[in-house]
């Protein structure tokens, strides 16, 4: 771990100053905090607004970003106004993320920053992520993945650290709940963020709401299964008033990117870049 964590530094010091891609989630948190040892004041954290990412992670990332001492700006990123986005294909996430990287990296070249980073880790690559064609595109770089850093050896490191992302749980943005074809928007969106909202209120570790049109069907982690079933009455009363009319959990319990498995191999190799681009 110590290798690793000497391995990042490294990578980072190549460049005299940084723009991180900043949600405030357990991943670009750490970054942003290694990241603030090597650069000093000579880094900026940006966040992006949209109708995909809540309110309450907007509020924990400006909290954040006072806990670790870093300049923070904010942005708007409307995805659902990109052509094409809210038709929710199977390769979204490379619209919203080259708009994202796009306008984050004009920044960047306006103000003199050497490299735009952002935080996807090593267990990221395994999974289907269109999205990742998009930073390359942009020139963004993601040094945990570089430097082999997956999810856990993160969370060991923030615990260490102090940081209090170090169990948050991992979060991912509002669209990806939907079903690939299904229309996305702001209405959806804003009932999808209050349930998870009021859900998350309850104490649970891990979960997602997925939206299927009217029905909320709910991953939980096996350990907080039987939790959920004993408060299926208030897990139904507040999807109800959210919005939905049915609720039901799924038994297979809670995994990401579980939108993904009605995509075959084929499907995801043309949606997909395969190898990281290496430095």
């Amino acid at each position: 771990m110590e290798d690793k964590l000497n391995k990042l530094k490294v990578l980072l010091s190549k460049h005299k100053n940084a723009v991180i891609a900043f949600s405030g989630g357990v991943d670009s948190t750490f970054l942003a905090r290694v990241a603030k040892d090597v650069y000093g004041d000579n880094l900026l954290l940006i966040t992006a607004t949209s109708s995909t990412y809540p309110f309450y992670e907007l509020d924990e990332a400006k909290s954040l970003a006072i806990l670790l001492g870093i300049k923070h700006r904010l942005i708007v990123s409307e995805e659902i106004d990109i052509p094409g986005y809210a038709d929710n294909p199977p390769d979204r996430c490379y619209y919203c993320k080259s708009e994202l990287f796009g306008k984050i990296k004009h920044i960047a070249n306006q103000e003199g920053f050497d490299v735009v980073f952002d935080g996807s880790n090593a267990d990221d690559l395994k999974d289907f992520r269109p999205g990742m064609k998009a930073k390359h595109e942009k020139g963004v770089i993601s040094p945990l993945a570089e430097t082999g850093f997956t999810k856990s050896d993160i969370r060991h490191l923030s615990e260490i650290l102090k940081l209090p992302t170090a169990n948050k749980q991992s979060y991912a943005c509002l669209a990806s709940r939907f079903p690939y074809g299904e229309k996305i928007t702001k209405v959806k969106l804003d009932r999808l963020a209050t349930a998870e909202f009021e859900v998350r209120n309850l104490g649970f570790n891990q979960f997602r709401i997925r939206s299927h049109e009217n029905l909320a069907r709910i991953e939980f982690t096996p350990s907080e299964m039987d939790k959920a079933w004993a408060i299926r009455e208030k897990l139904t009363e507040i999807c109800v008033k959210s919005g939905f009319n049915y609720v039901t959990i799924d038994l297979k319990g809670y995994r990401t990117g579980s939108m993904n498995e009605v995509l075959t191999d084929s499907d995801k190799k043309s949606y997909t870049l395969v190898n990281l681009k290496k430095l």
